[in-house]
């Protein structure tokens, strides 16, 4: 019951907040305000996310995408994201973790510290990417998934430097879903579609540059 009545308190909180702000909150604002709400010295990973709501994937998301950088970490940035981008597909409104990230709690001053790090370069963003048409994301919640899915597919790719432009795509399709941008999200779908195909034509002449320099032997 637990567990129920504080996803309860949390979607509540967030109606709220939506109620009091017709306005859309850039997510510096939001940030900060979730730190009015922690009414423990620790919270939990699960608490956050809650709290983030729809702004979880596009979080969740970010956060994976730039981690996809560090050499090395692609391969596994580029499973992890599968996890939010099916959670897409079925239409979900928040990004469930597992249950063994969720029950993980950070101290609200660490949390505080981290805010104070992002928020400053949010607002930098923010002032390029803004709410603009929002009707792409009720309509195309599960192509968006079904395209991150992809995207971090190719991140698995053997290609040397190939999971550059999948990651800085999913930055931006991330961005676009944090701010509730949809001409970053409309740019953001048709670089993937380029992305994408880049990474096939390229798997495509490295199989076949492998298969001239050493044919199969005959039947």
């Amino acid at each position: 019951m637990a567990p129920q009545t504080e996803q309860s308190a949390c979607f509540r909180a967030v109606a709220q907040d939506r109620a009091e702000s017709p306005v859309f909150l850039p997510t510096s604002v939001h940030l900060a305000r979730i730190l009015n709400r922690a009414e423990q010295p620790r919270v939990s990973v699960g608490w956050l996310m809650q709290q983030l709501g729809e702004r979880s994937f596009g979080l969740t998301l970010f956060m994976m995408a730039v981690i996809a950088f560090i050499p090395g970490a692609s391969t596994v940035m580029g499973v992890l994201i599968a996890w939010p981008a099916v959670q897409m597909m079925l239409g979900h409104d928040v990004a469930a973790l597992p249950r063994l990230i969720v029950r993980k709690k950070i101290g609200v001053e660490r949390l505080a510290r981290i805010i104070g790090i992002v928020a400053p370069r949010l607002e930098w963003v923010e002032r390029l990417v803004r709410p603009r048409w929002r009707t792409p994301f009720e309509t195309t919640k599960r192509l968006t998934g079904a395209v991150m899915l992809l995207l971090g597919l190719s991140l698995i790719s053997p290609v040397p430097f190939g999971h550059i432009l999948p990651a800085l795509v999913i930055m931006l399709l991330a961005l676009a879903y944090l701010e509730e941008d949809g001409v970053a999200l409309v740019v953001a779908l048709v670089a993937a579609l380029v992305s994408l195909a880049a990474t096939g034509a390229t798997l495509w002449g490295t199989v076949e540059t492998i298969d001239w320099i050493d044919p199969a032997a005959p039947g």
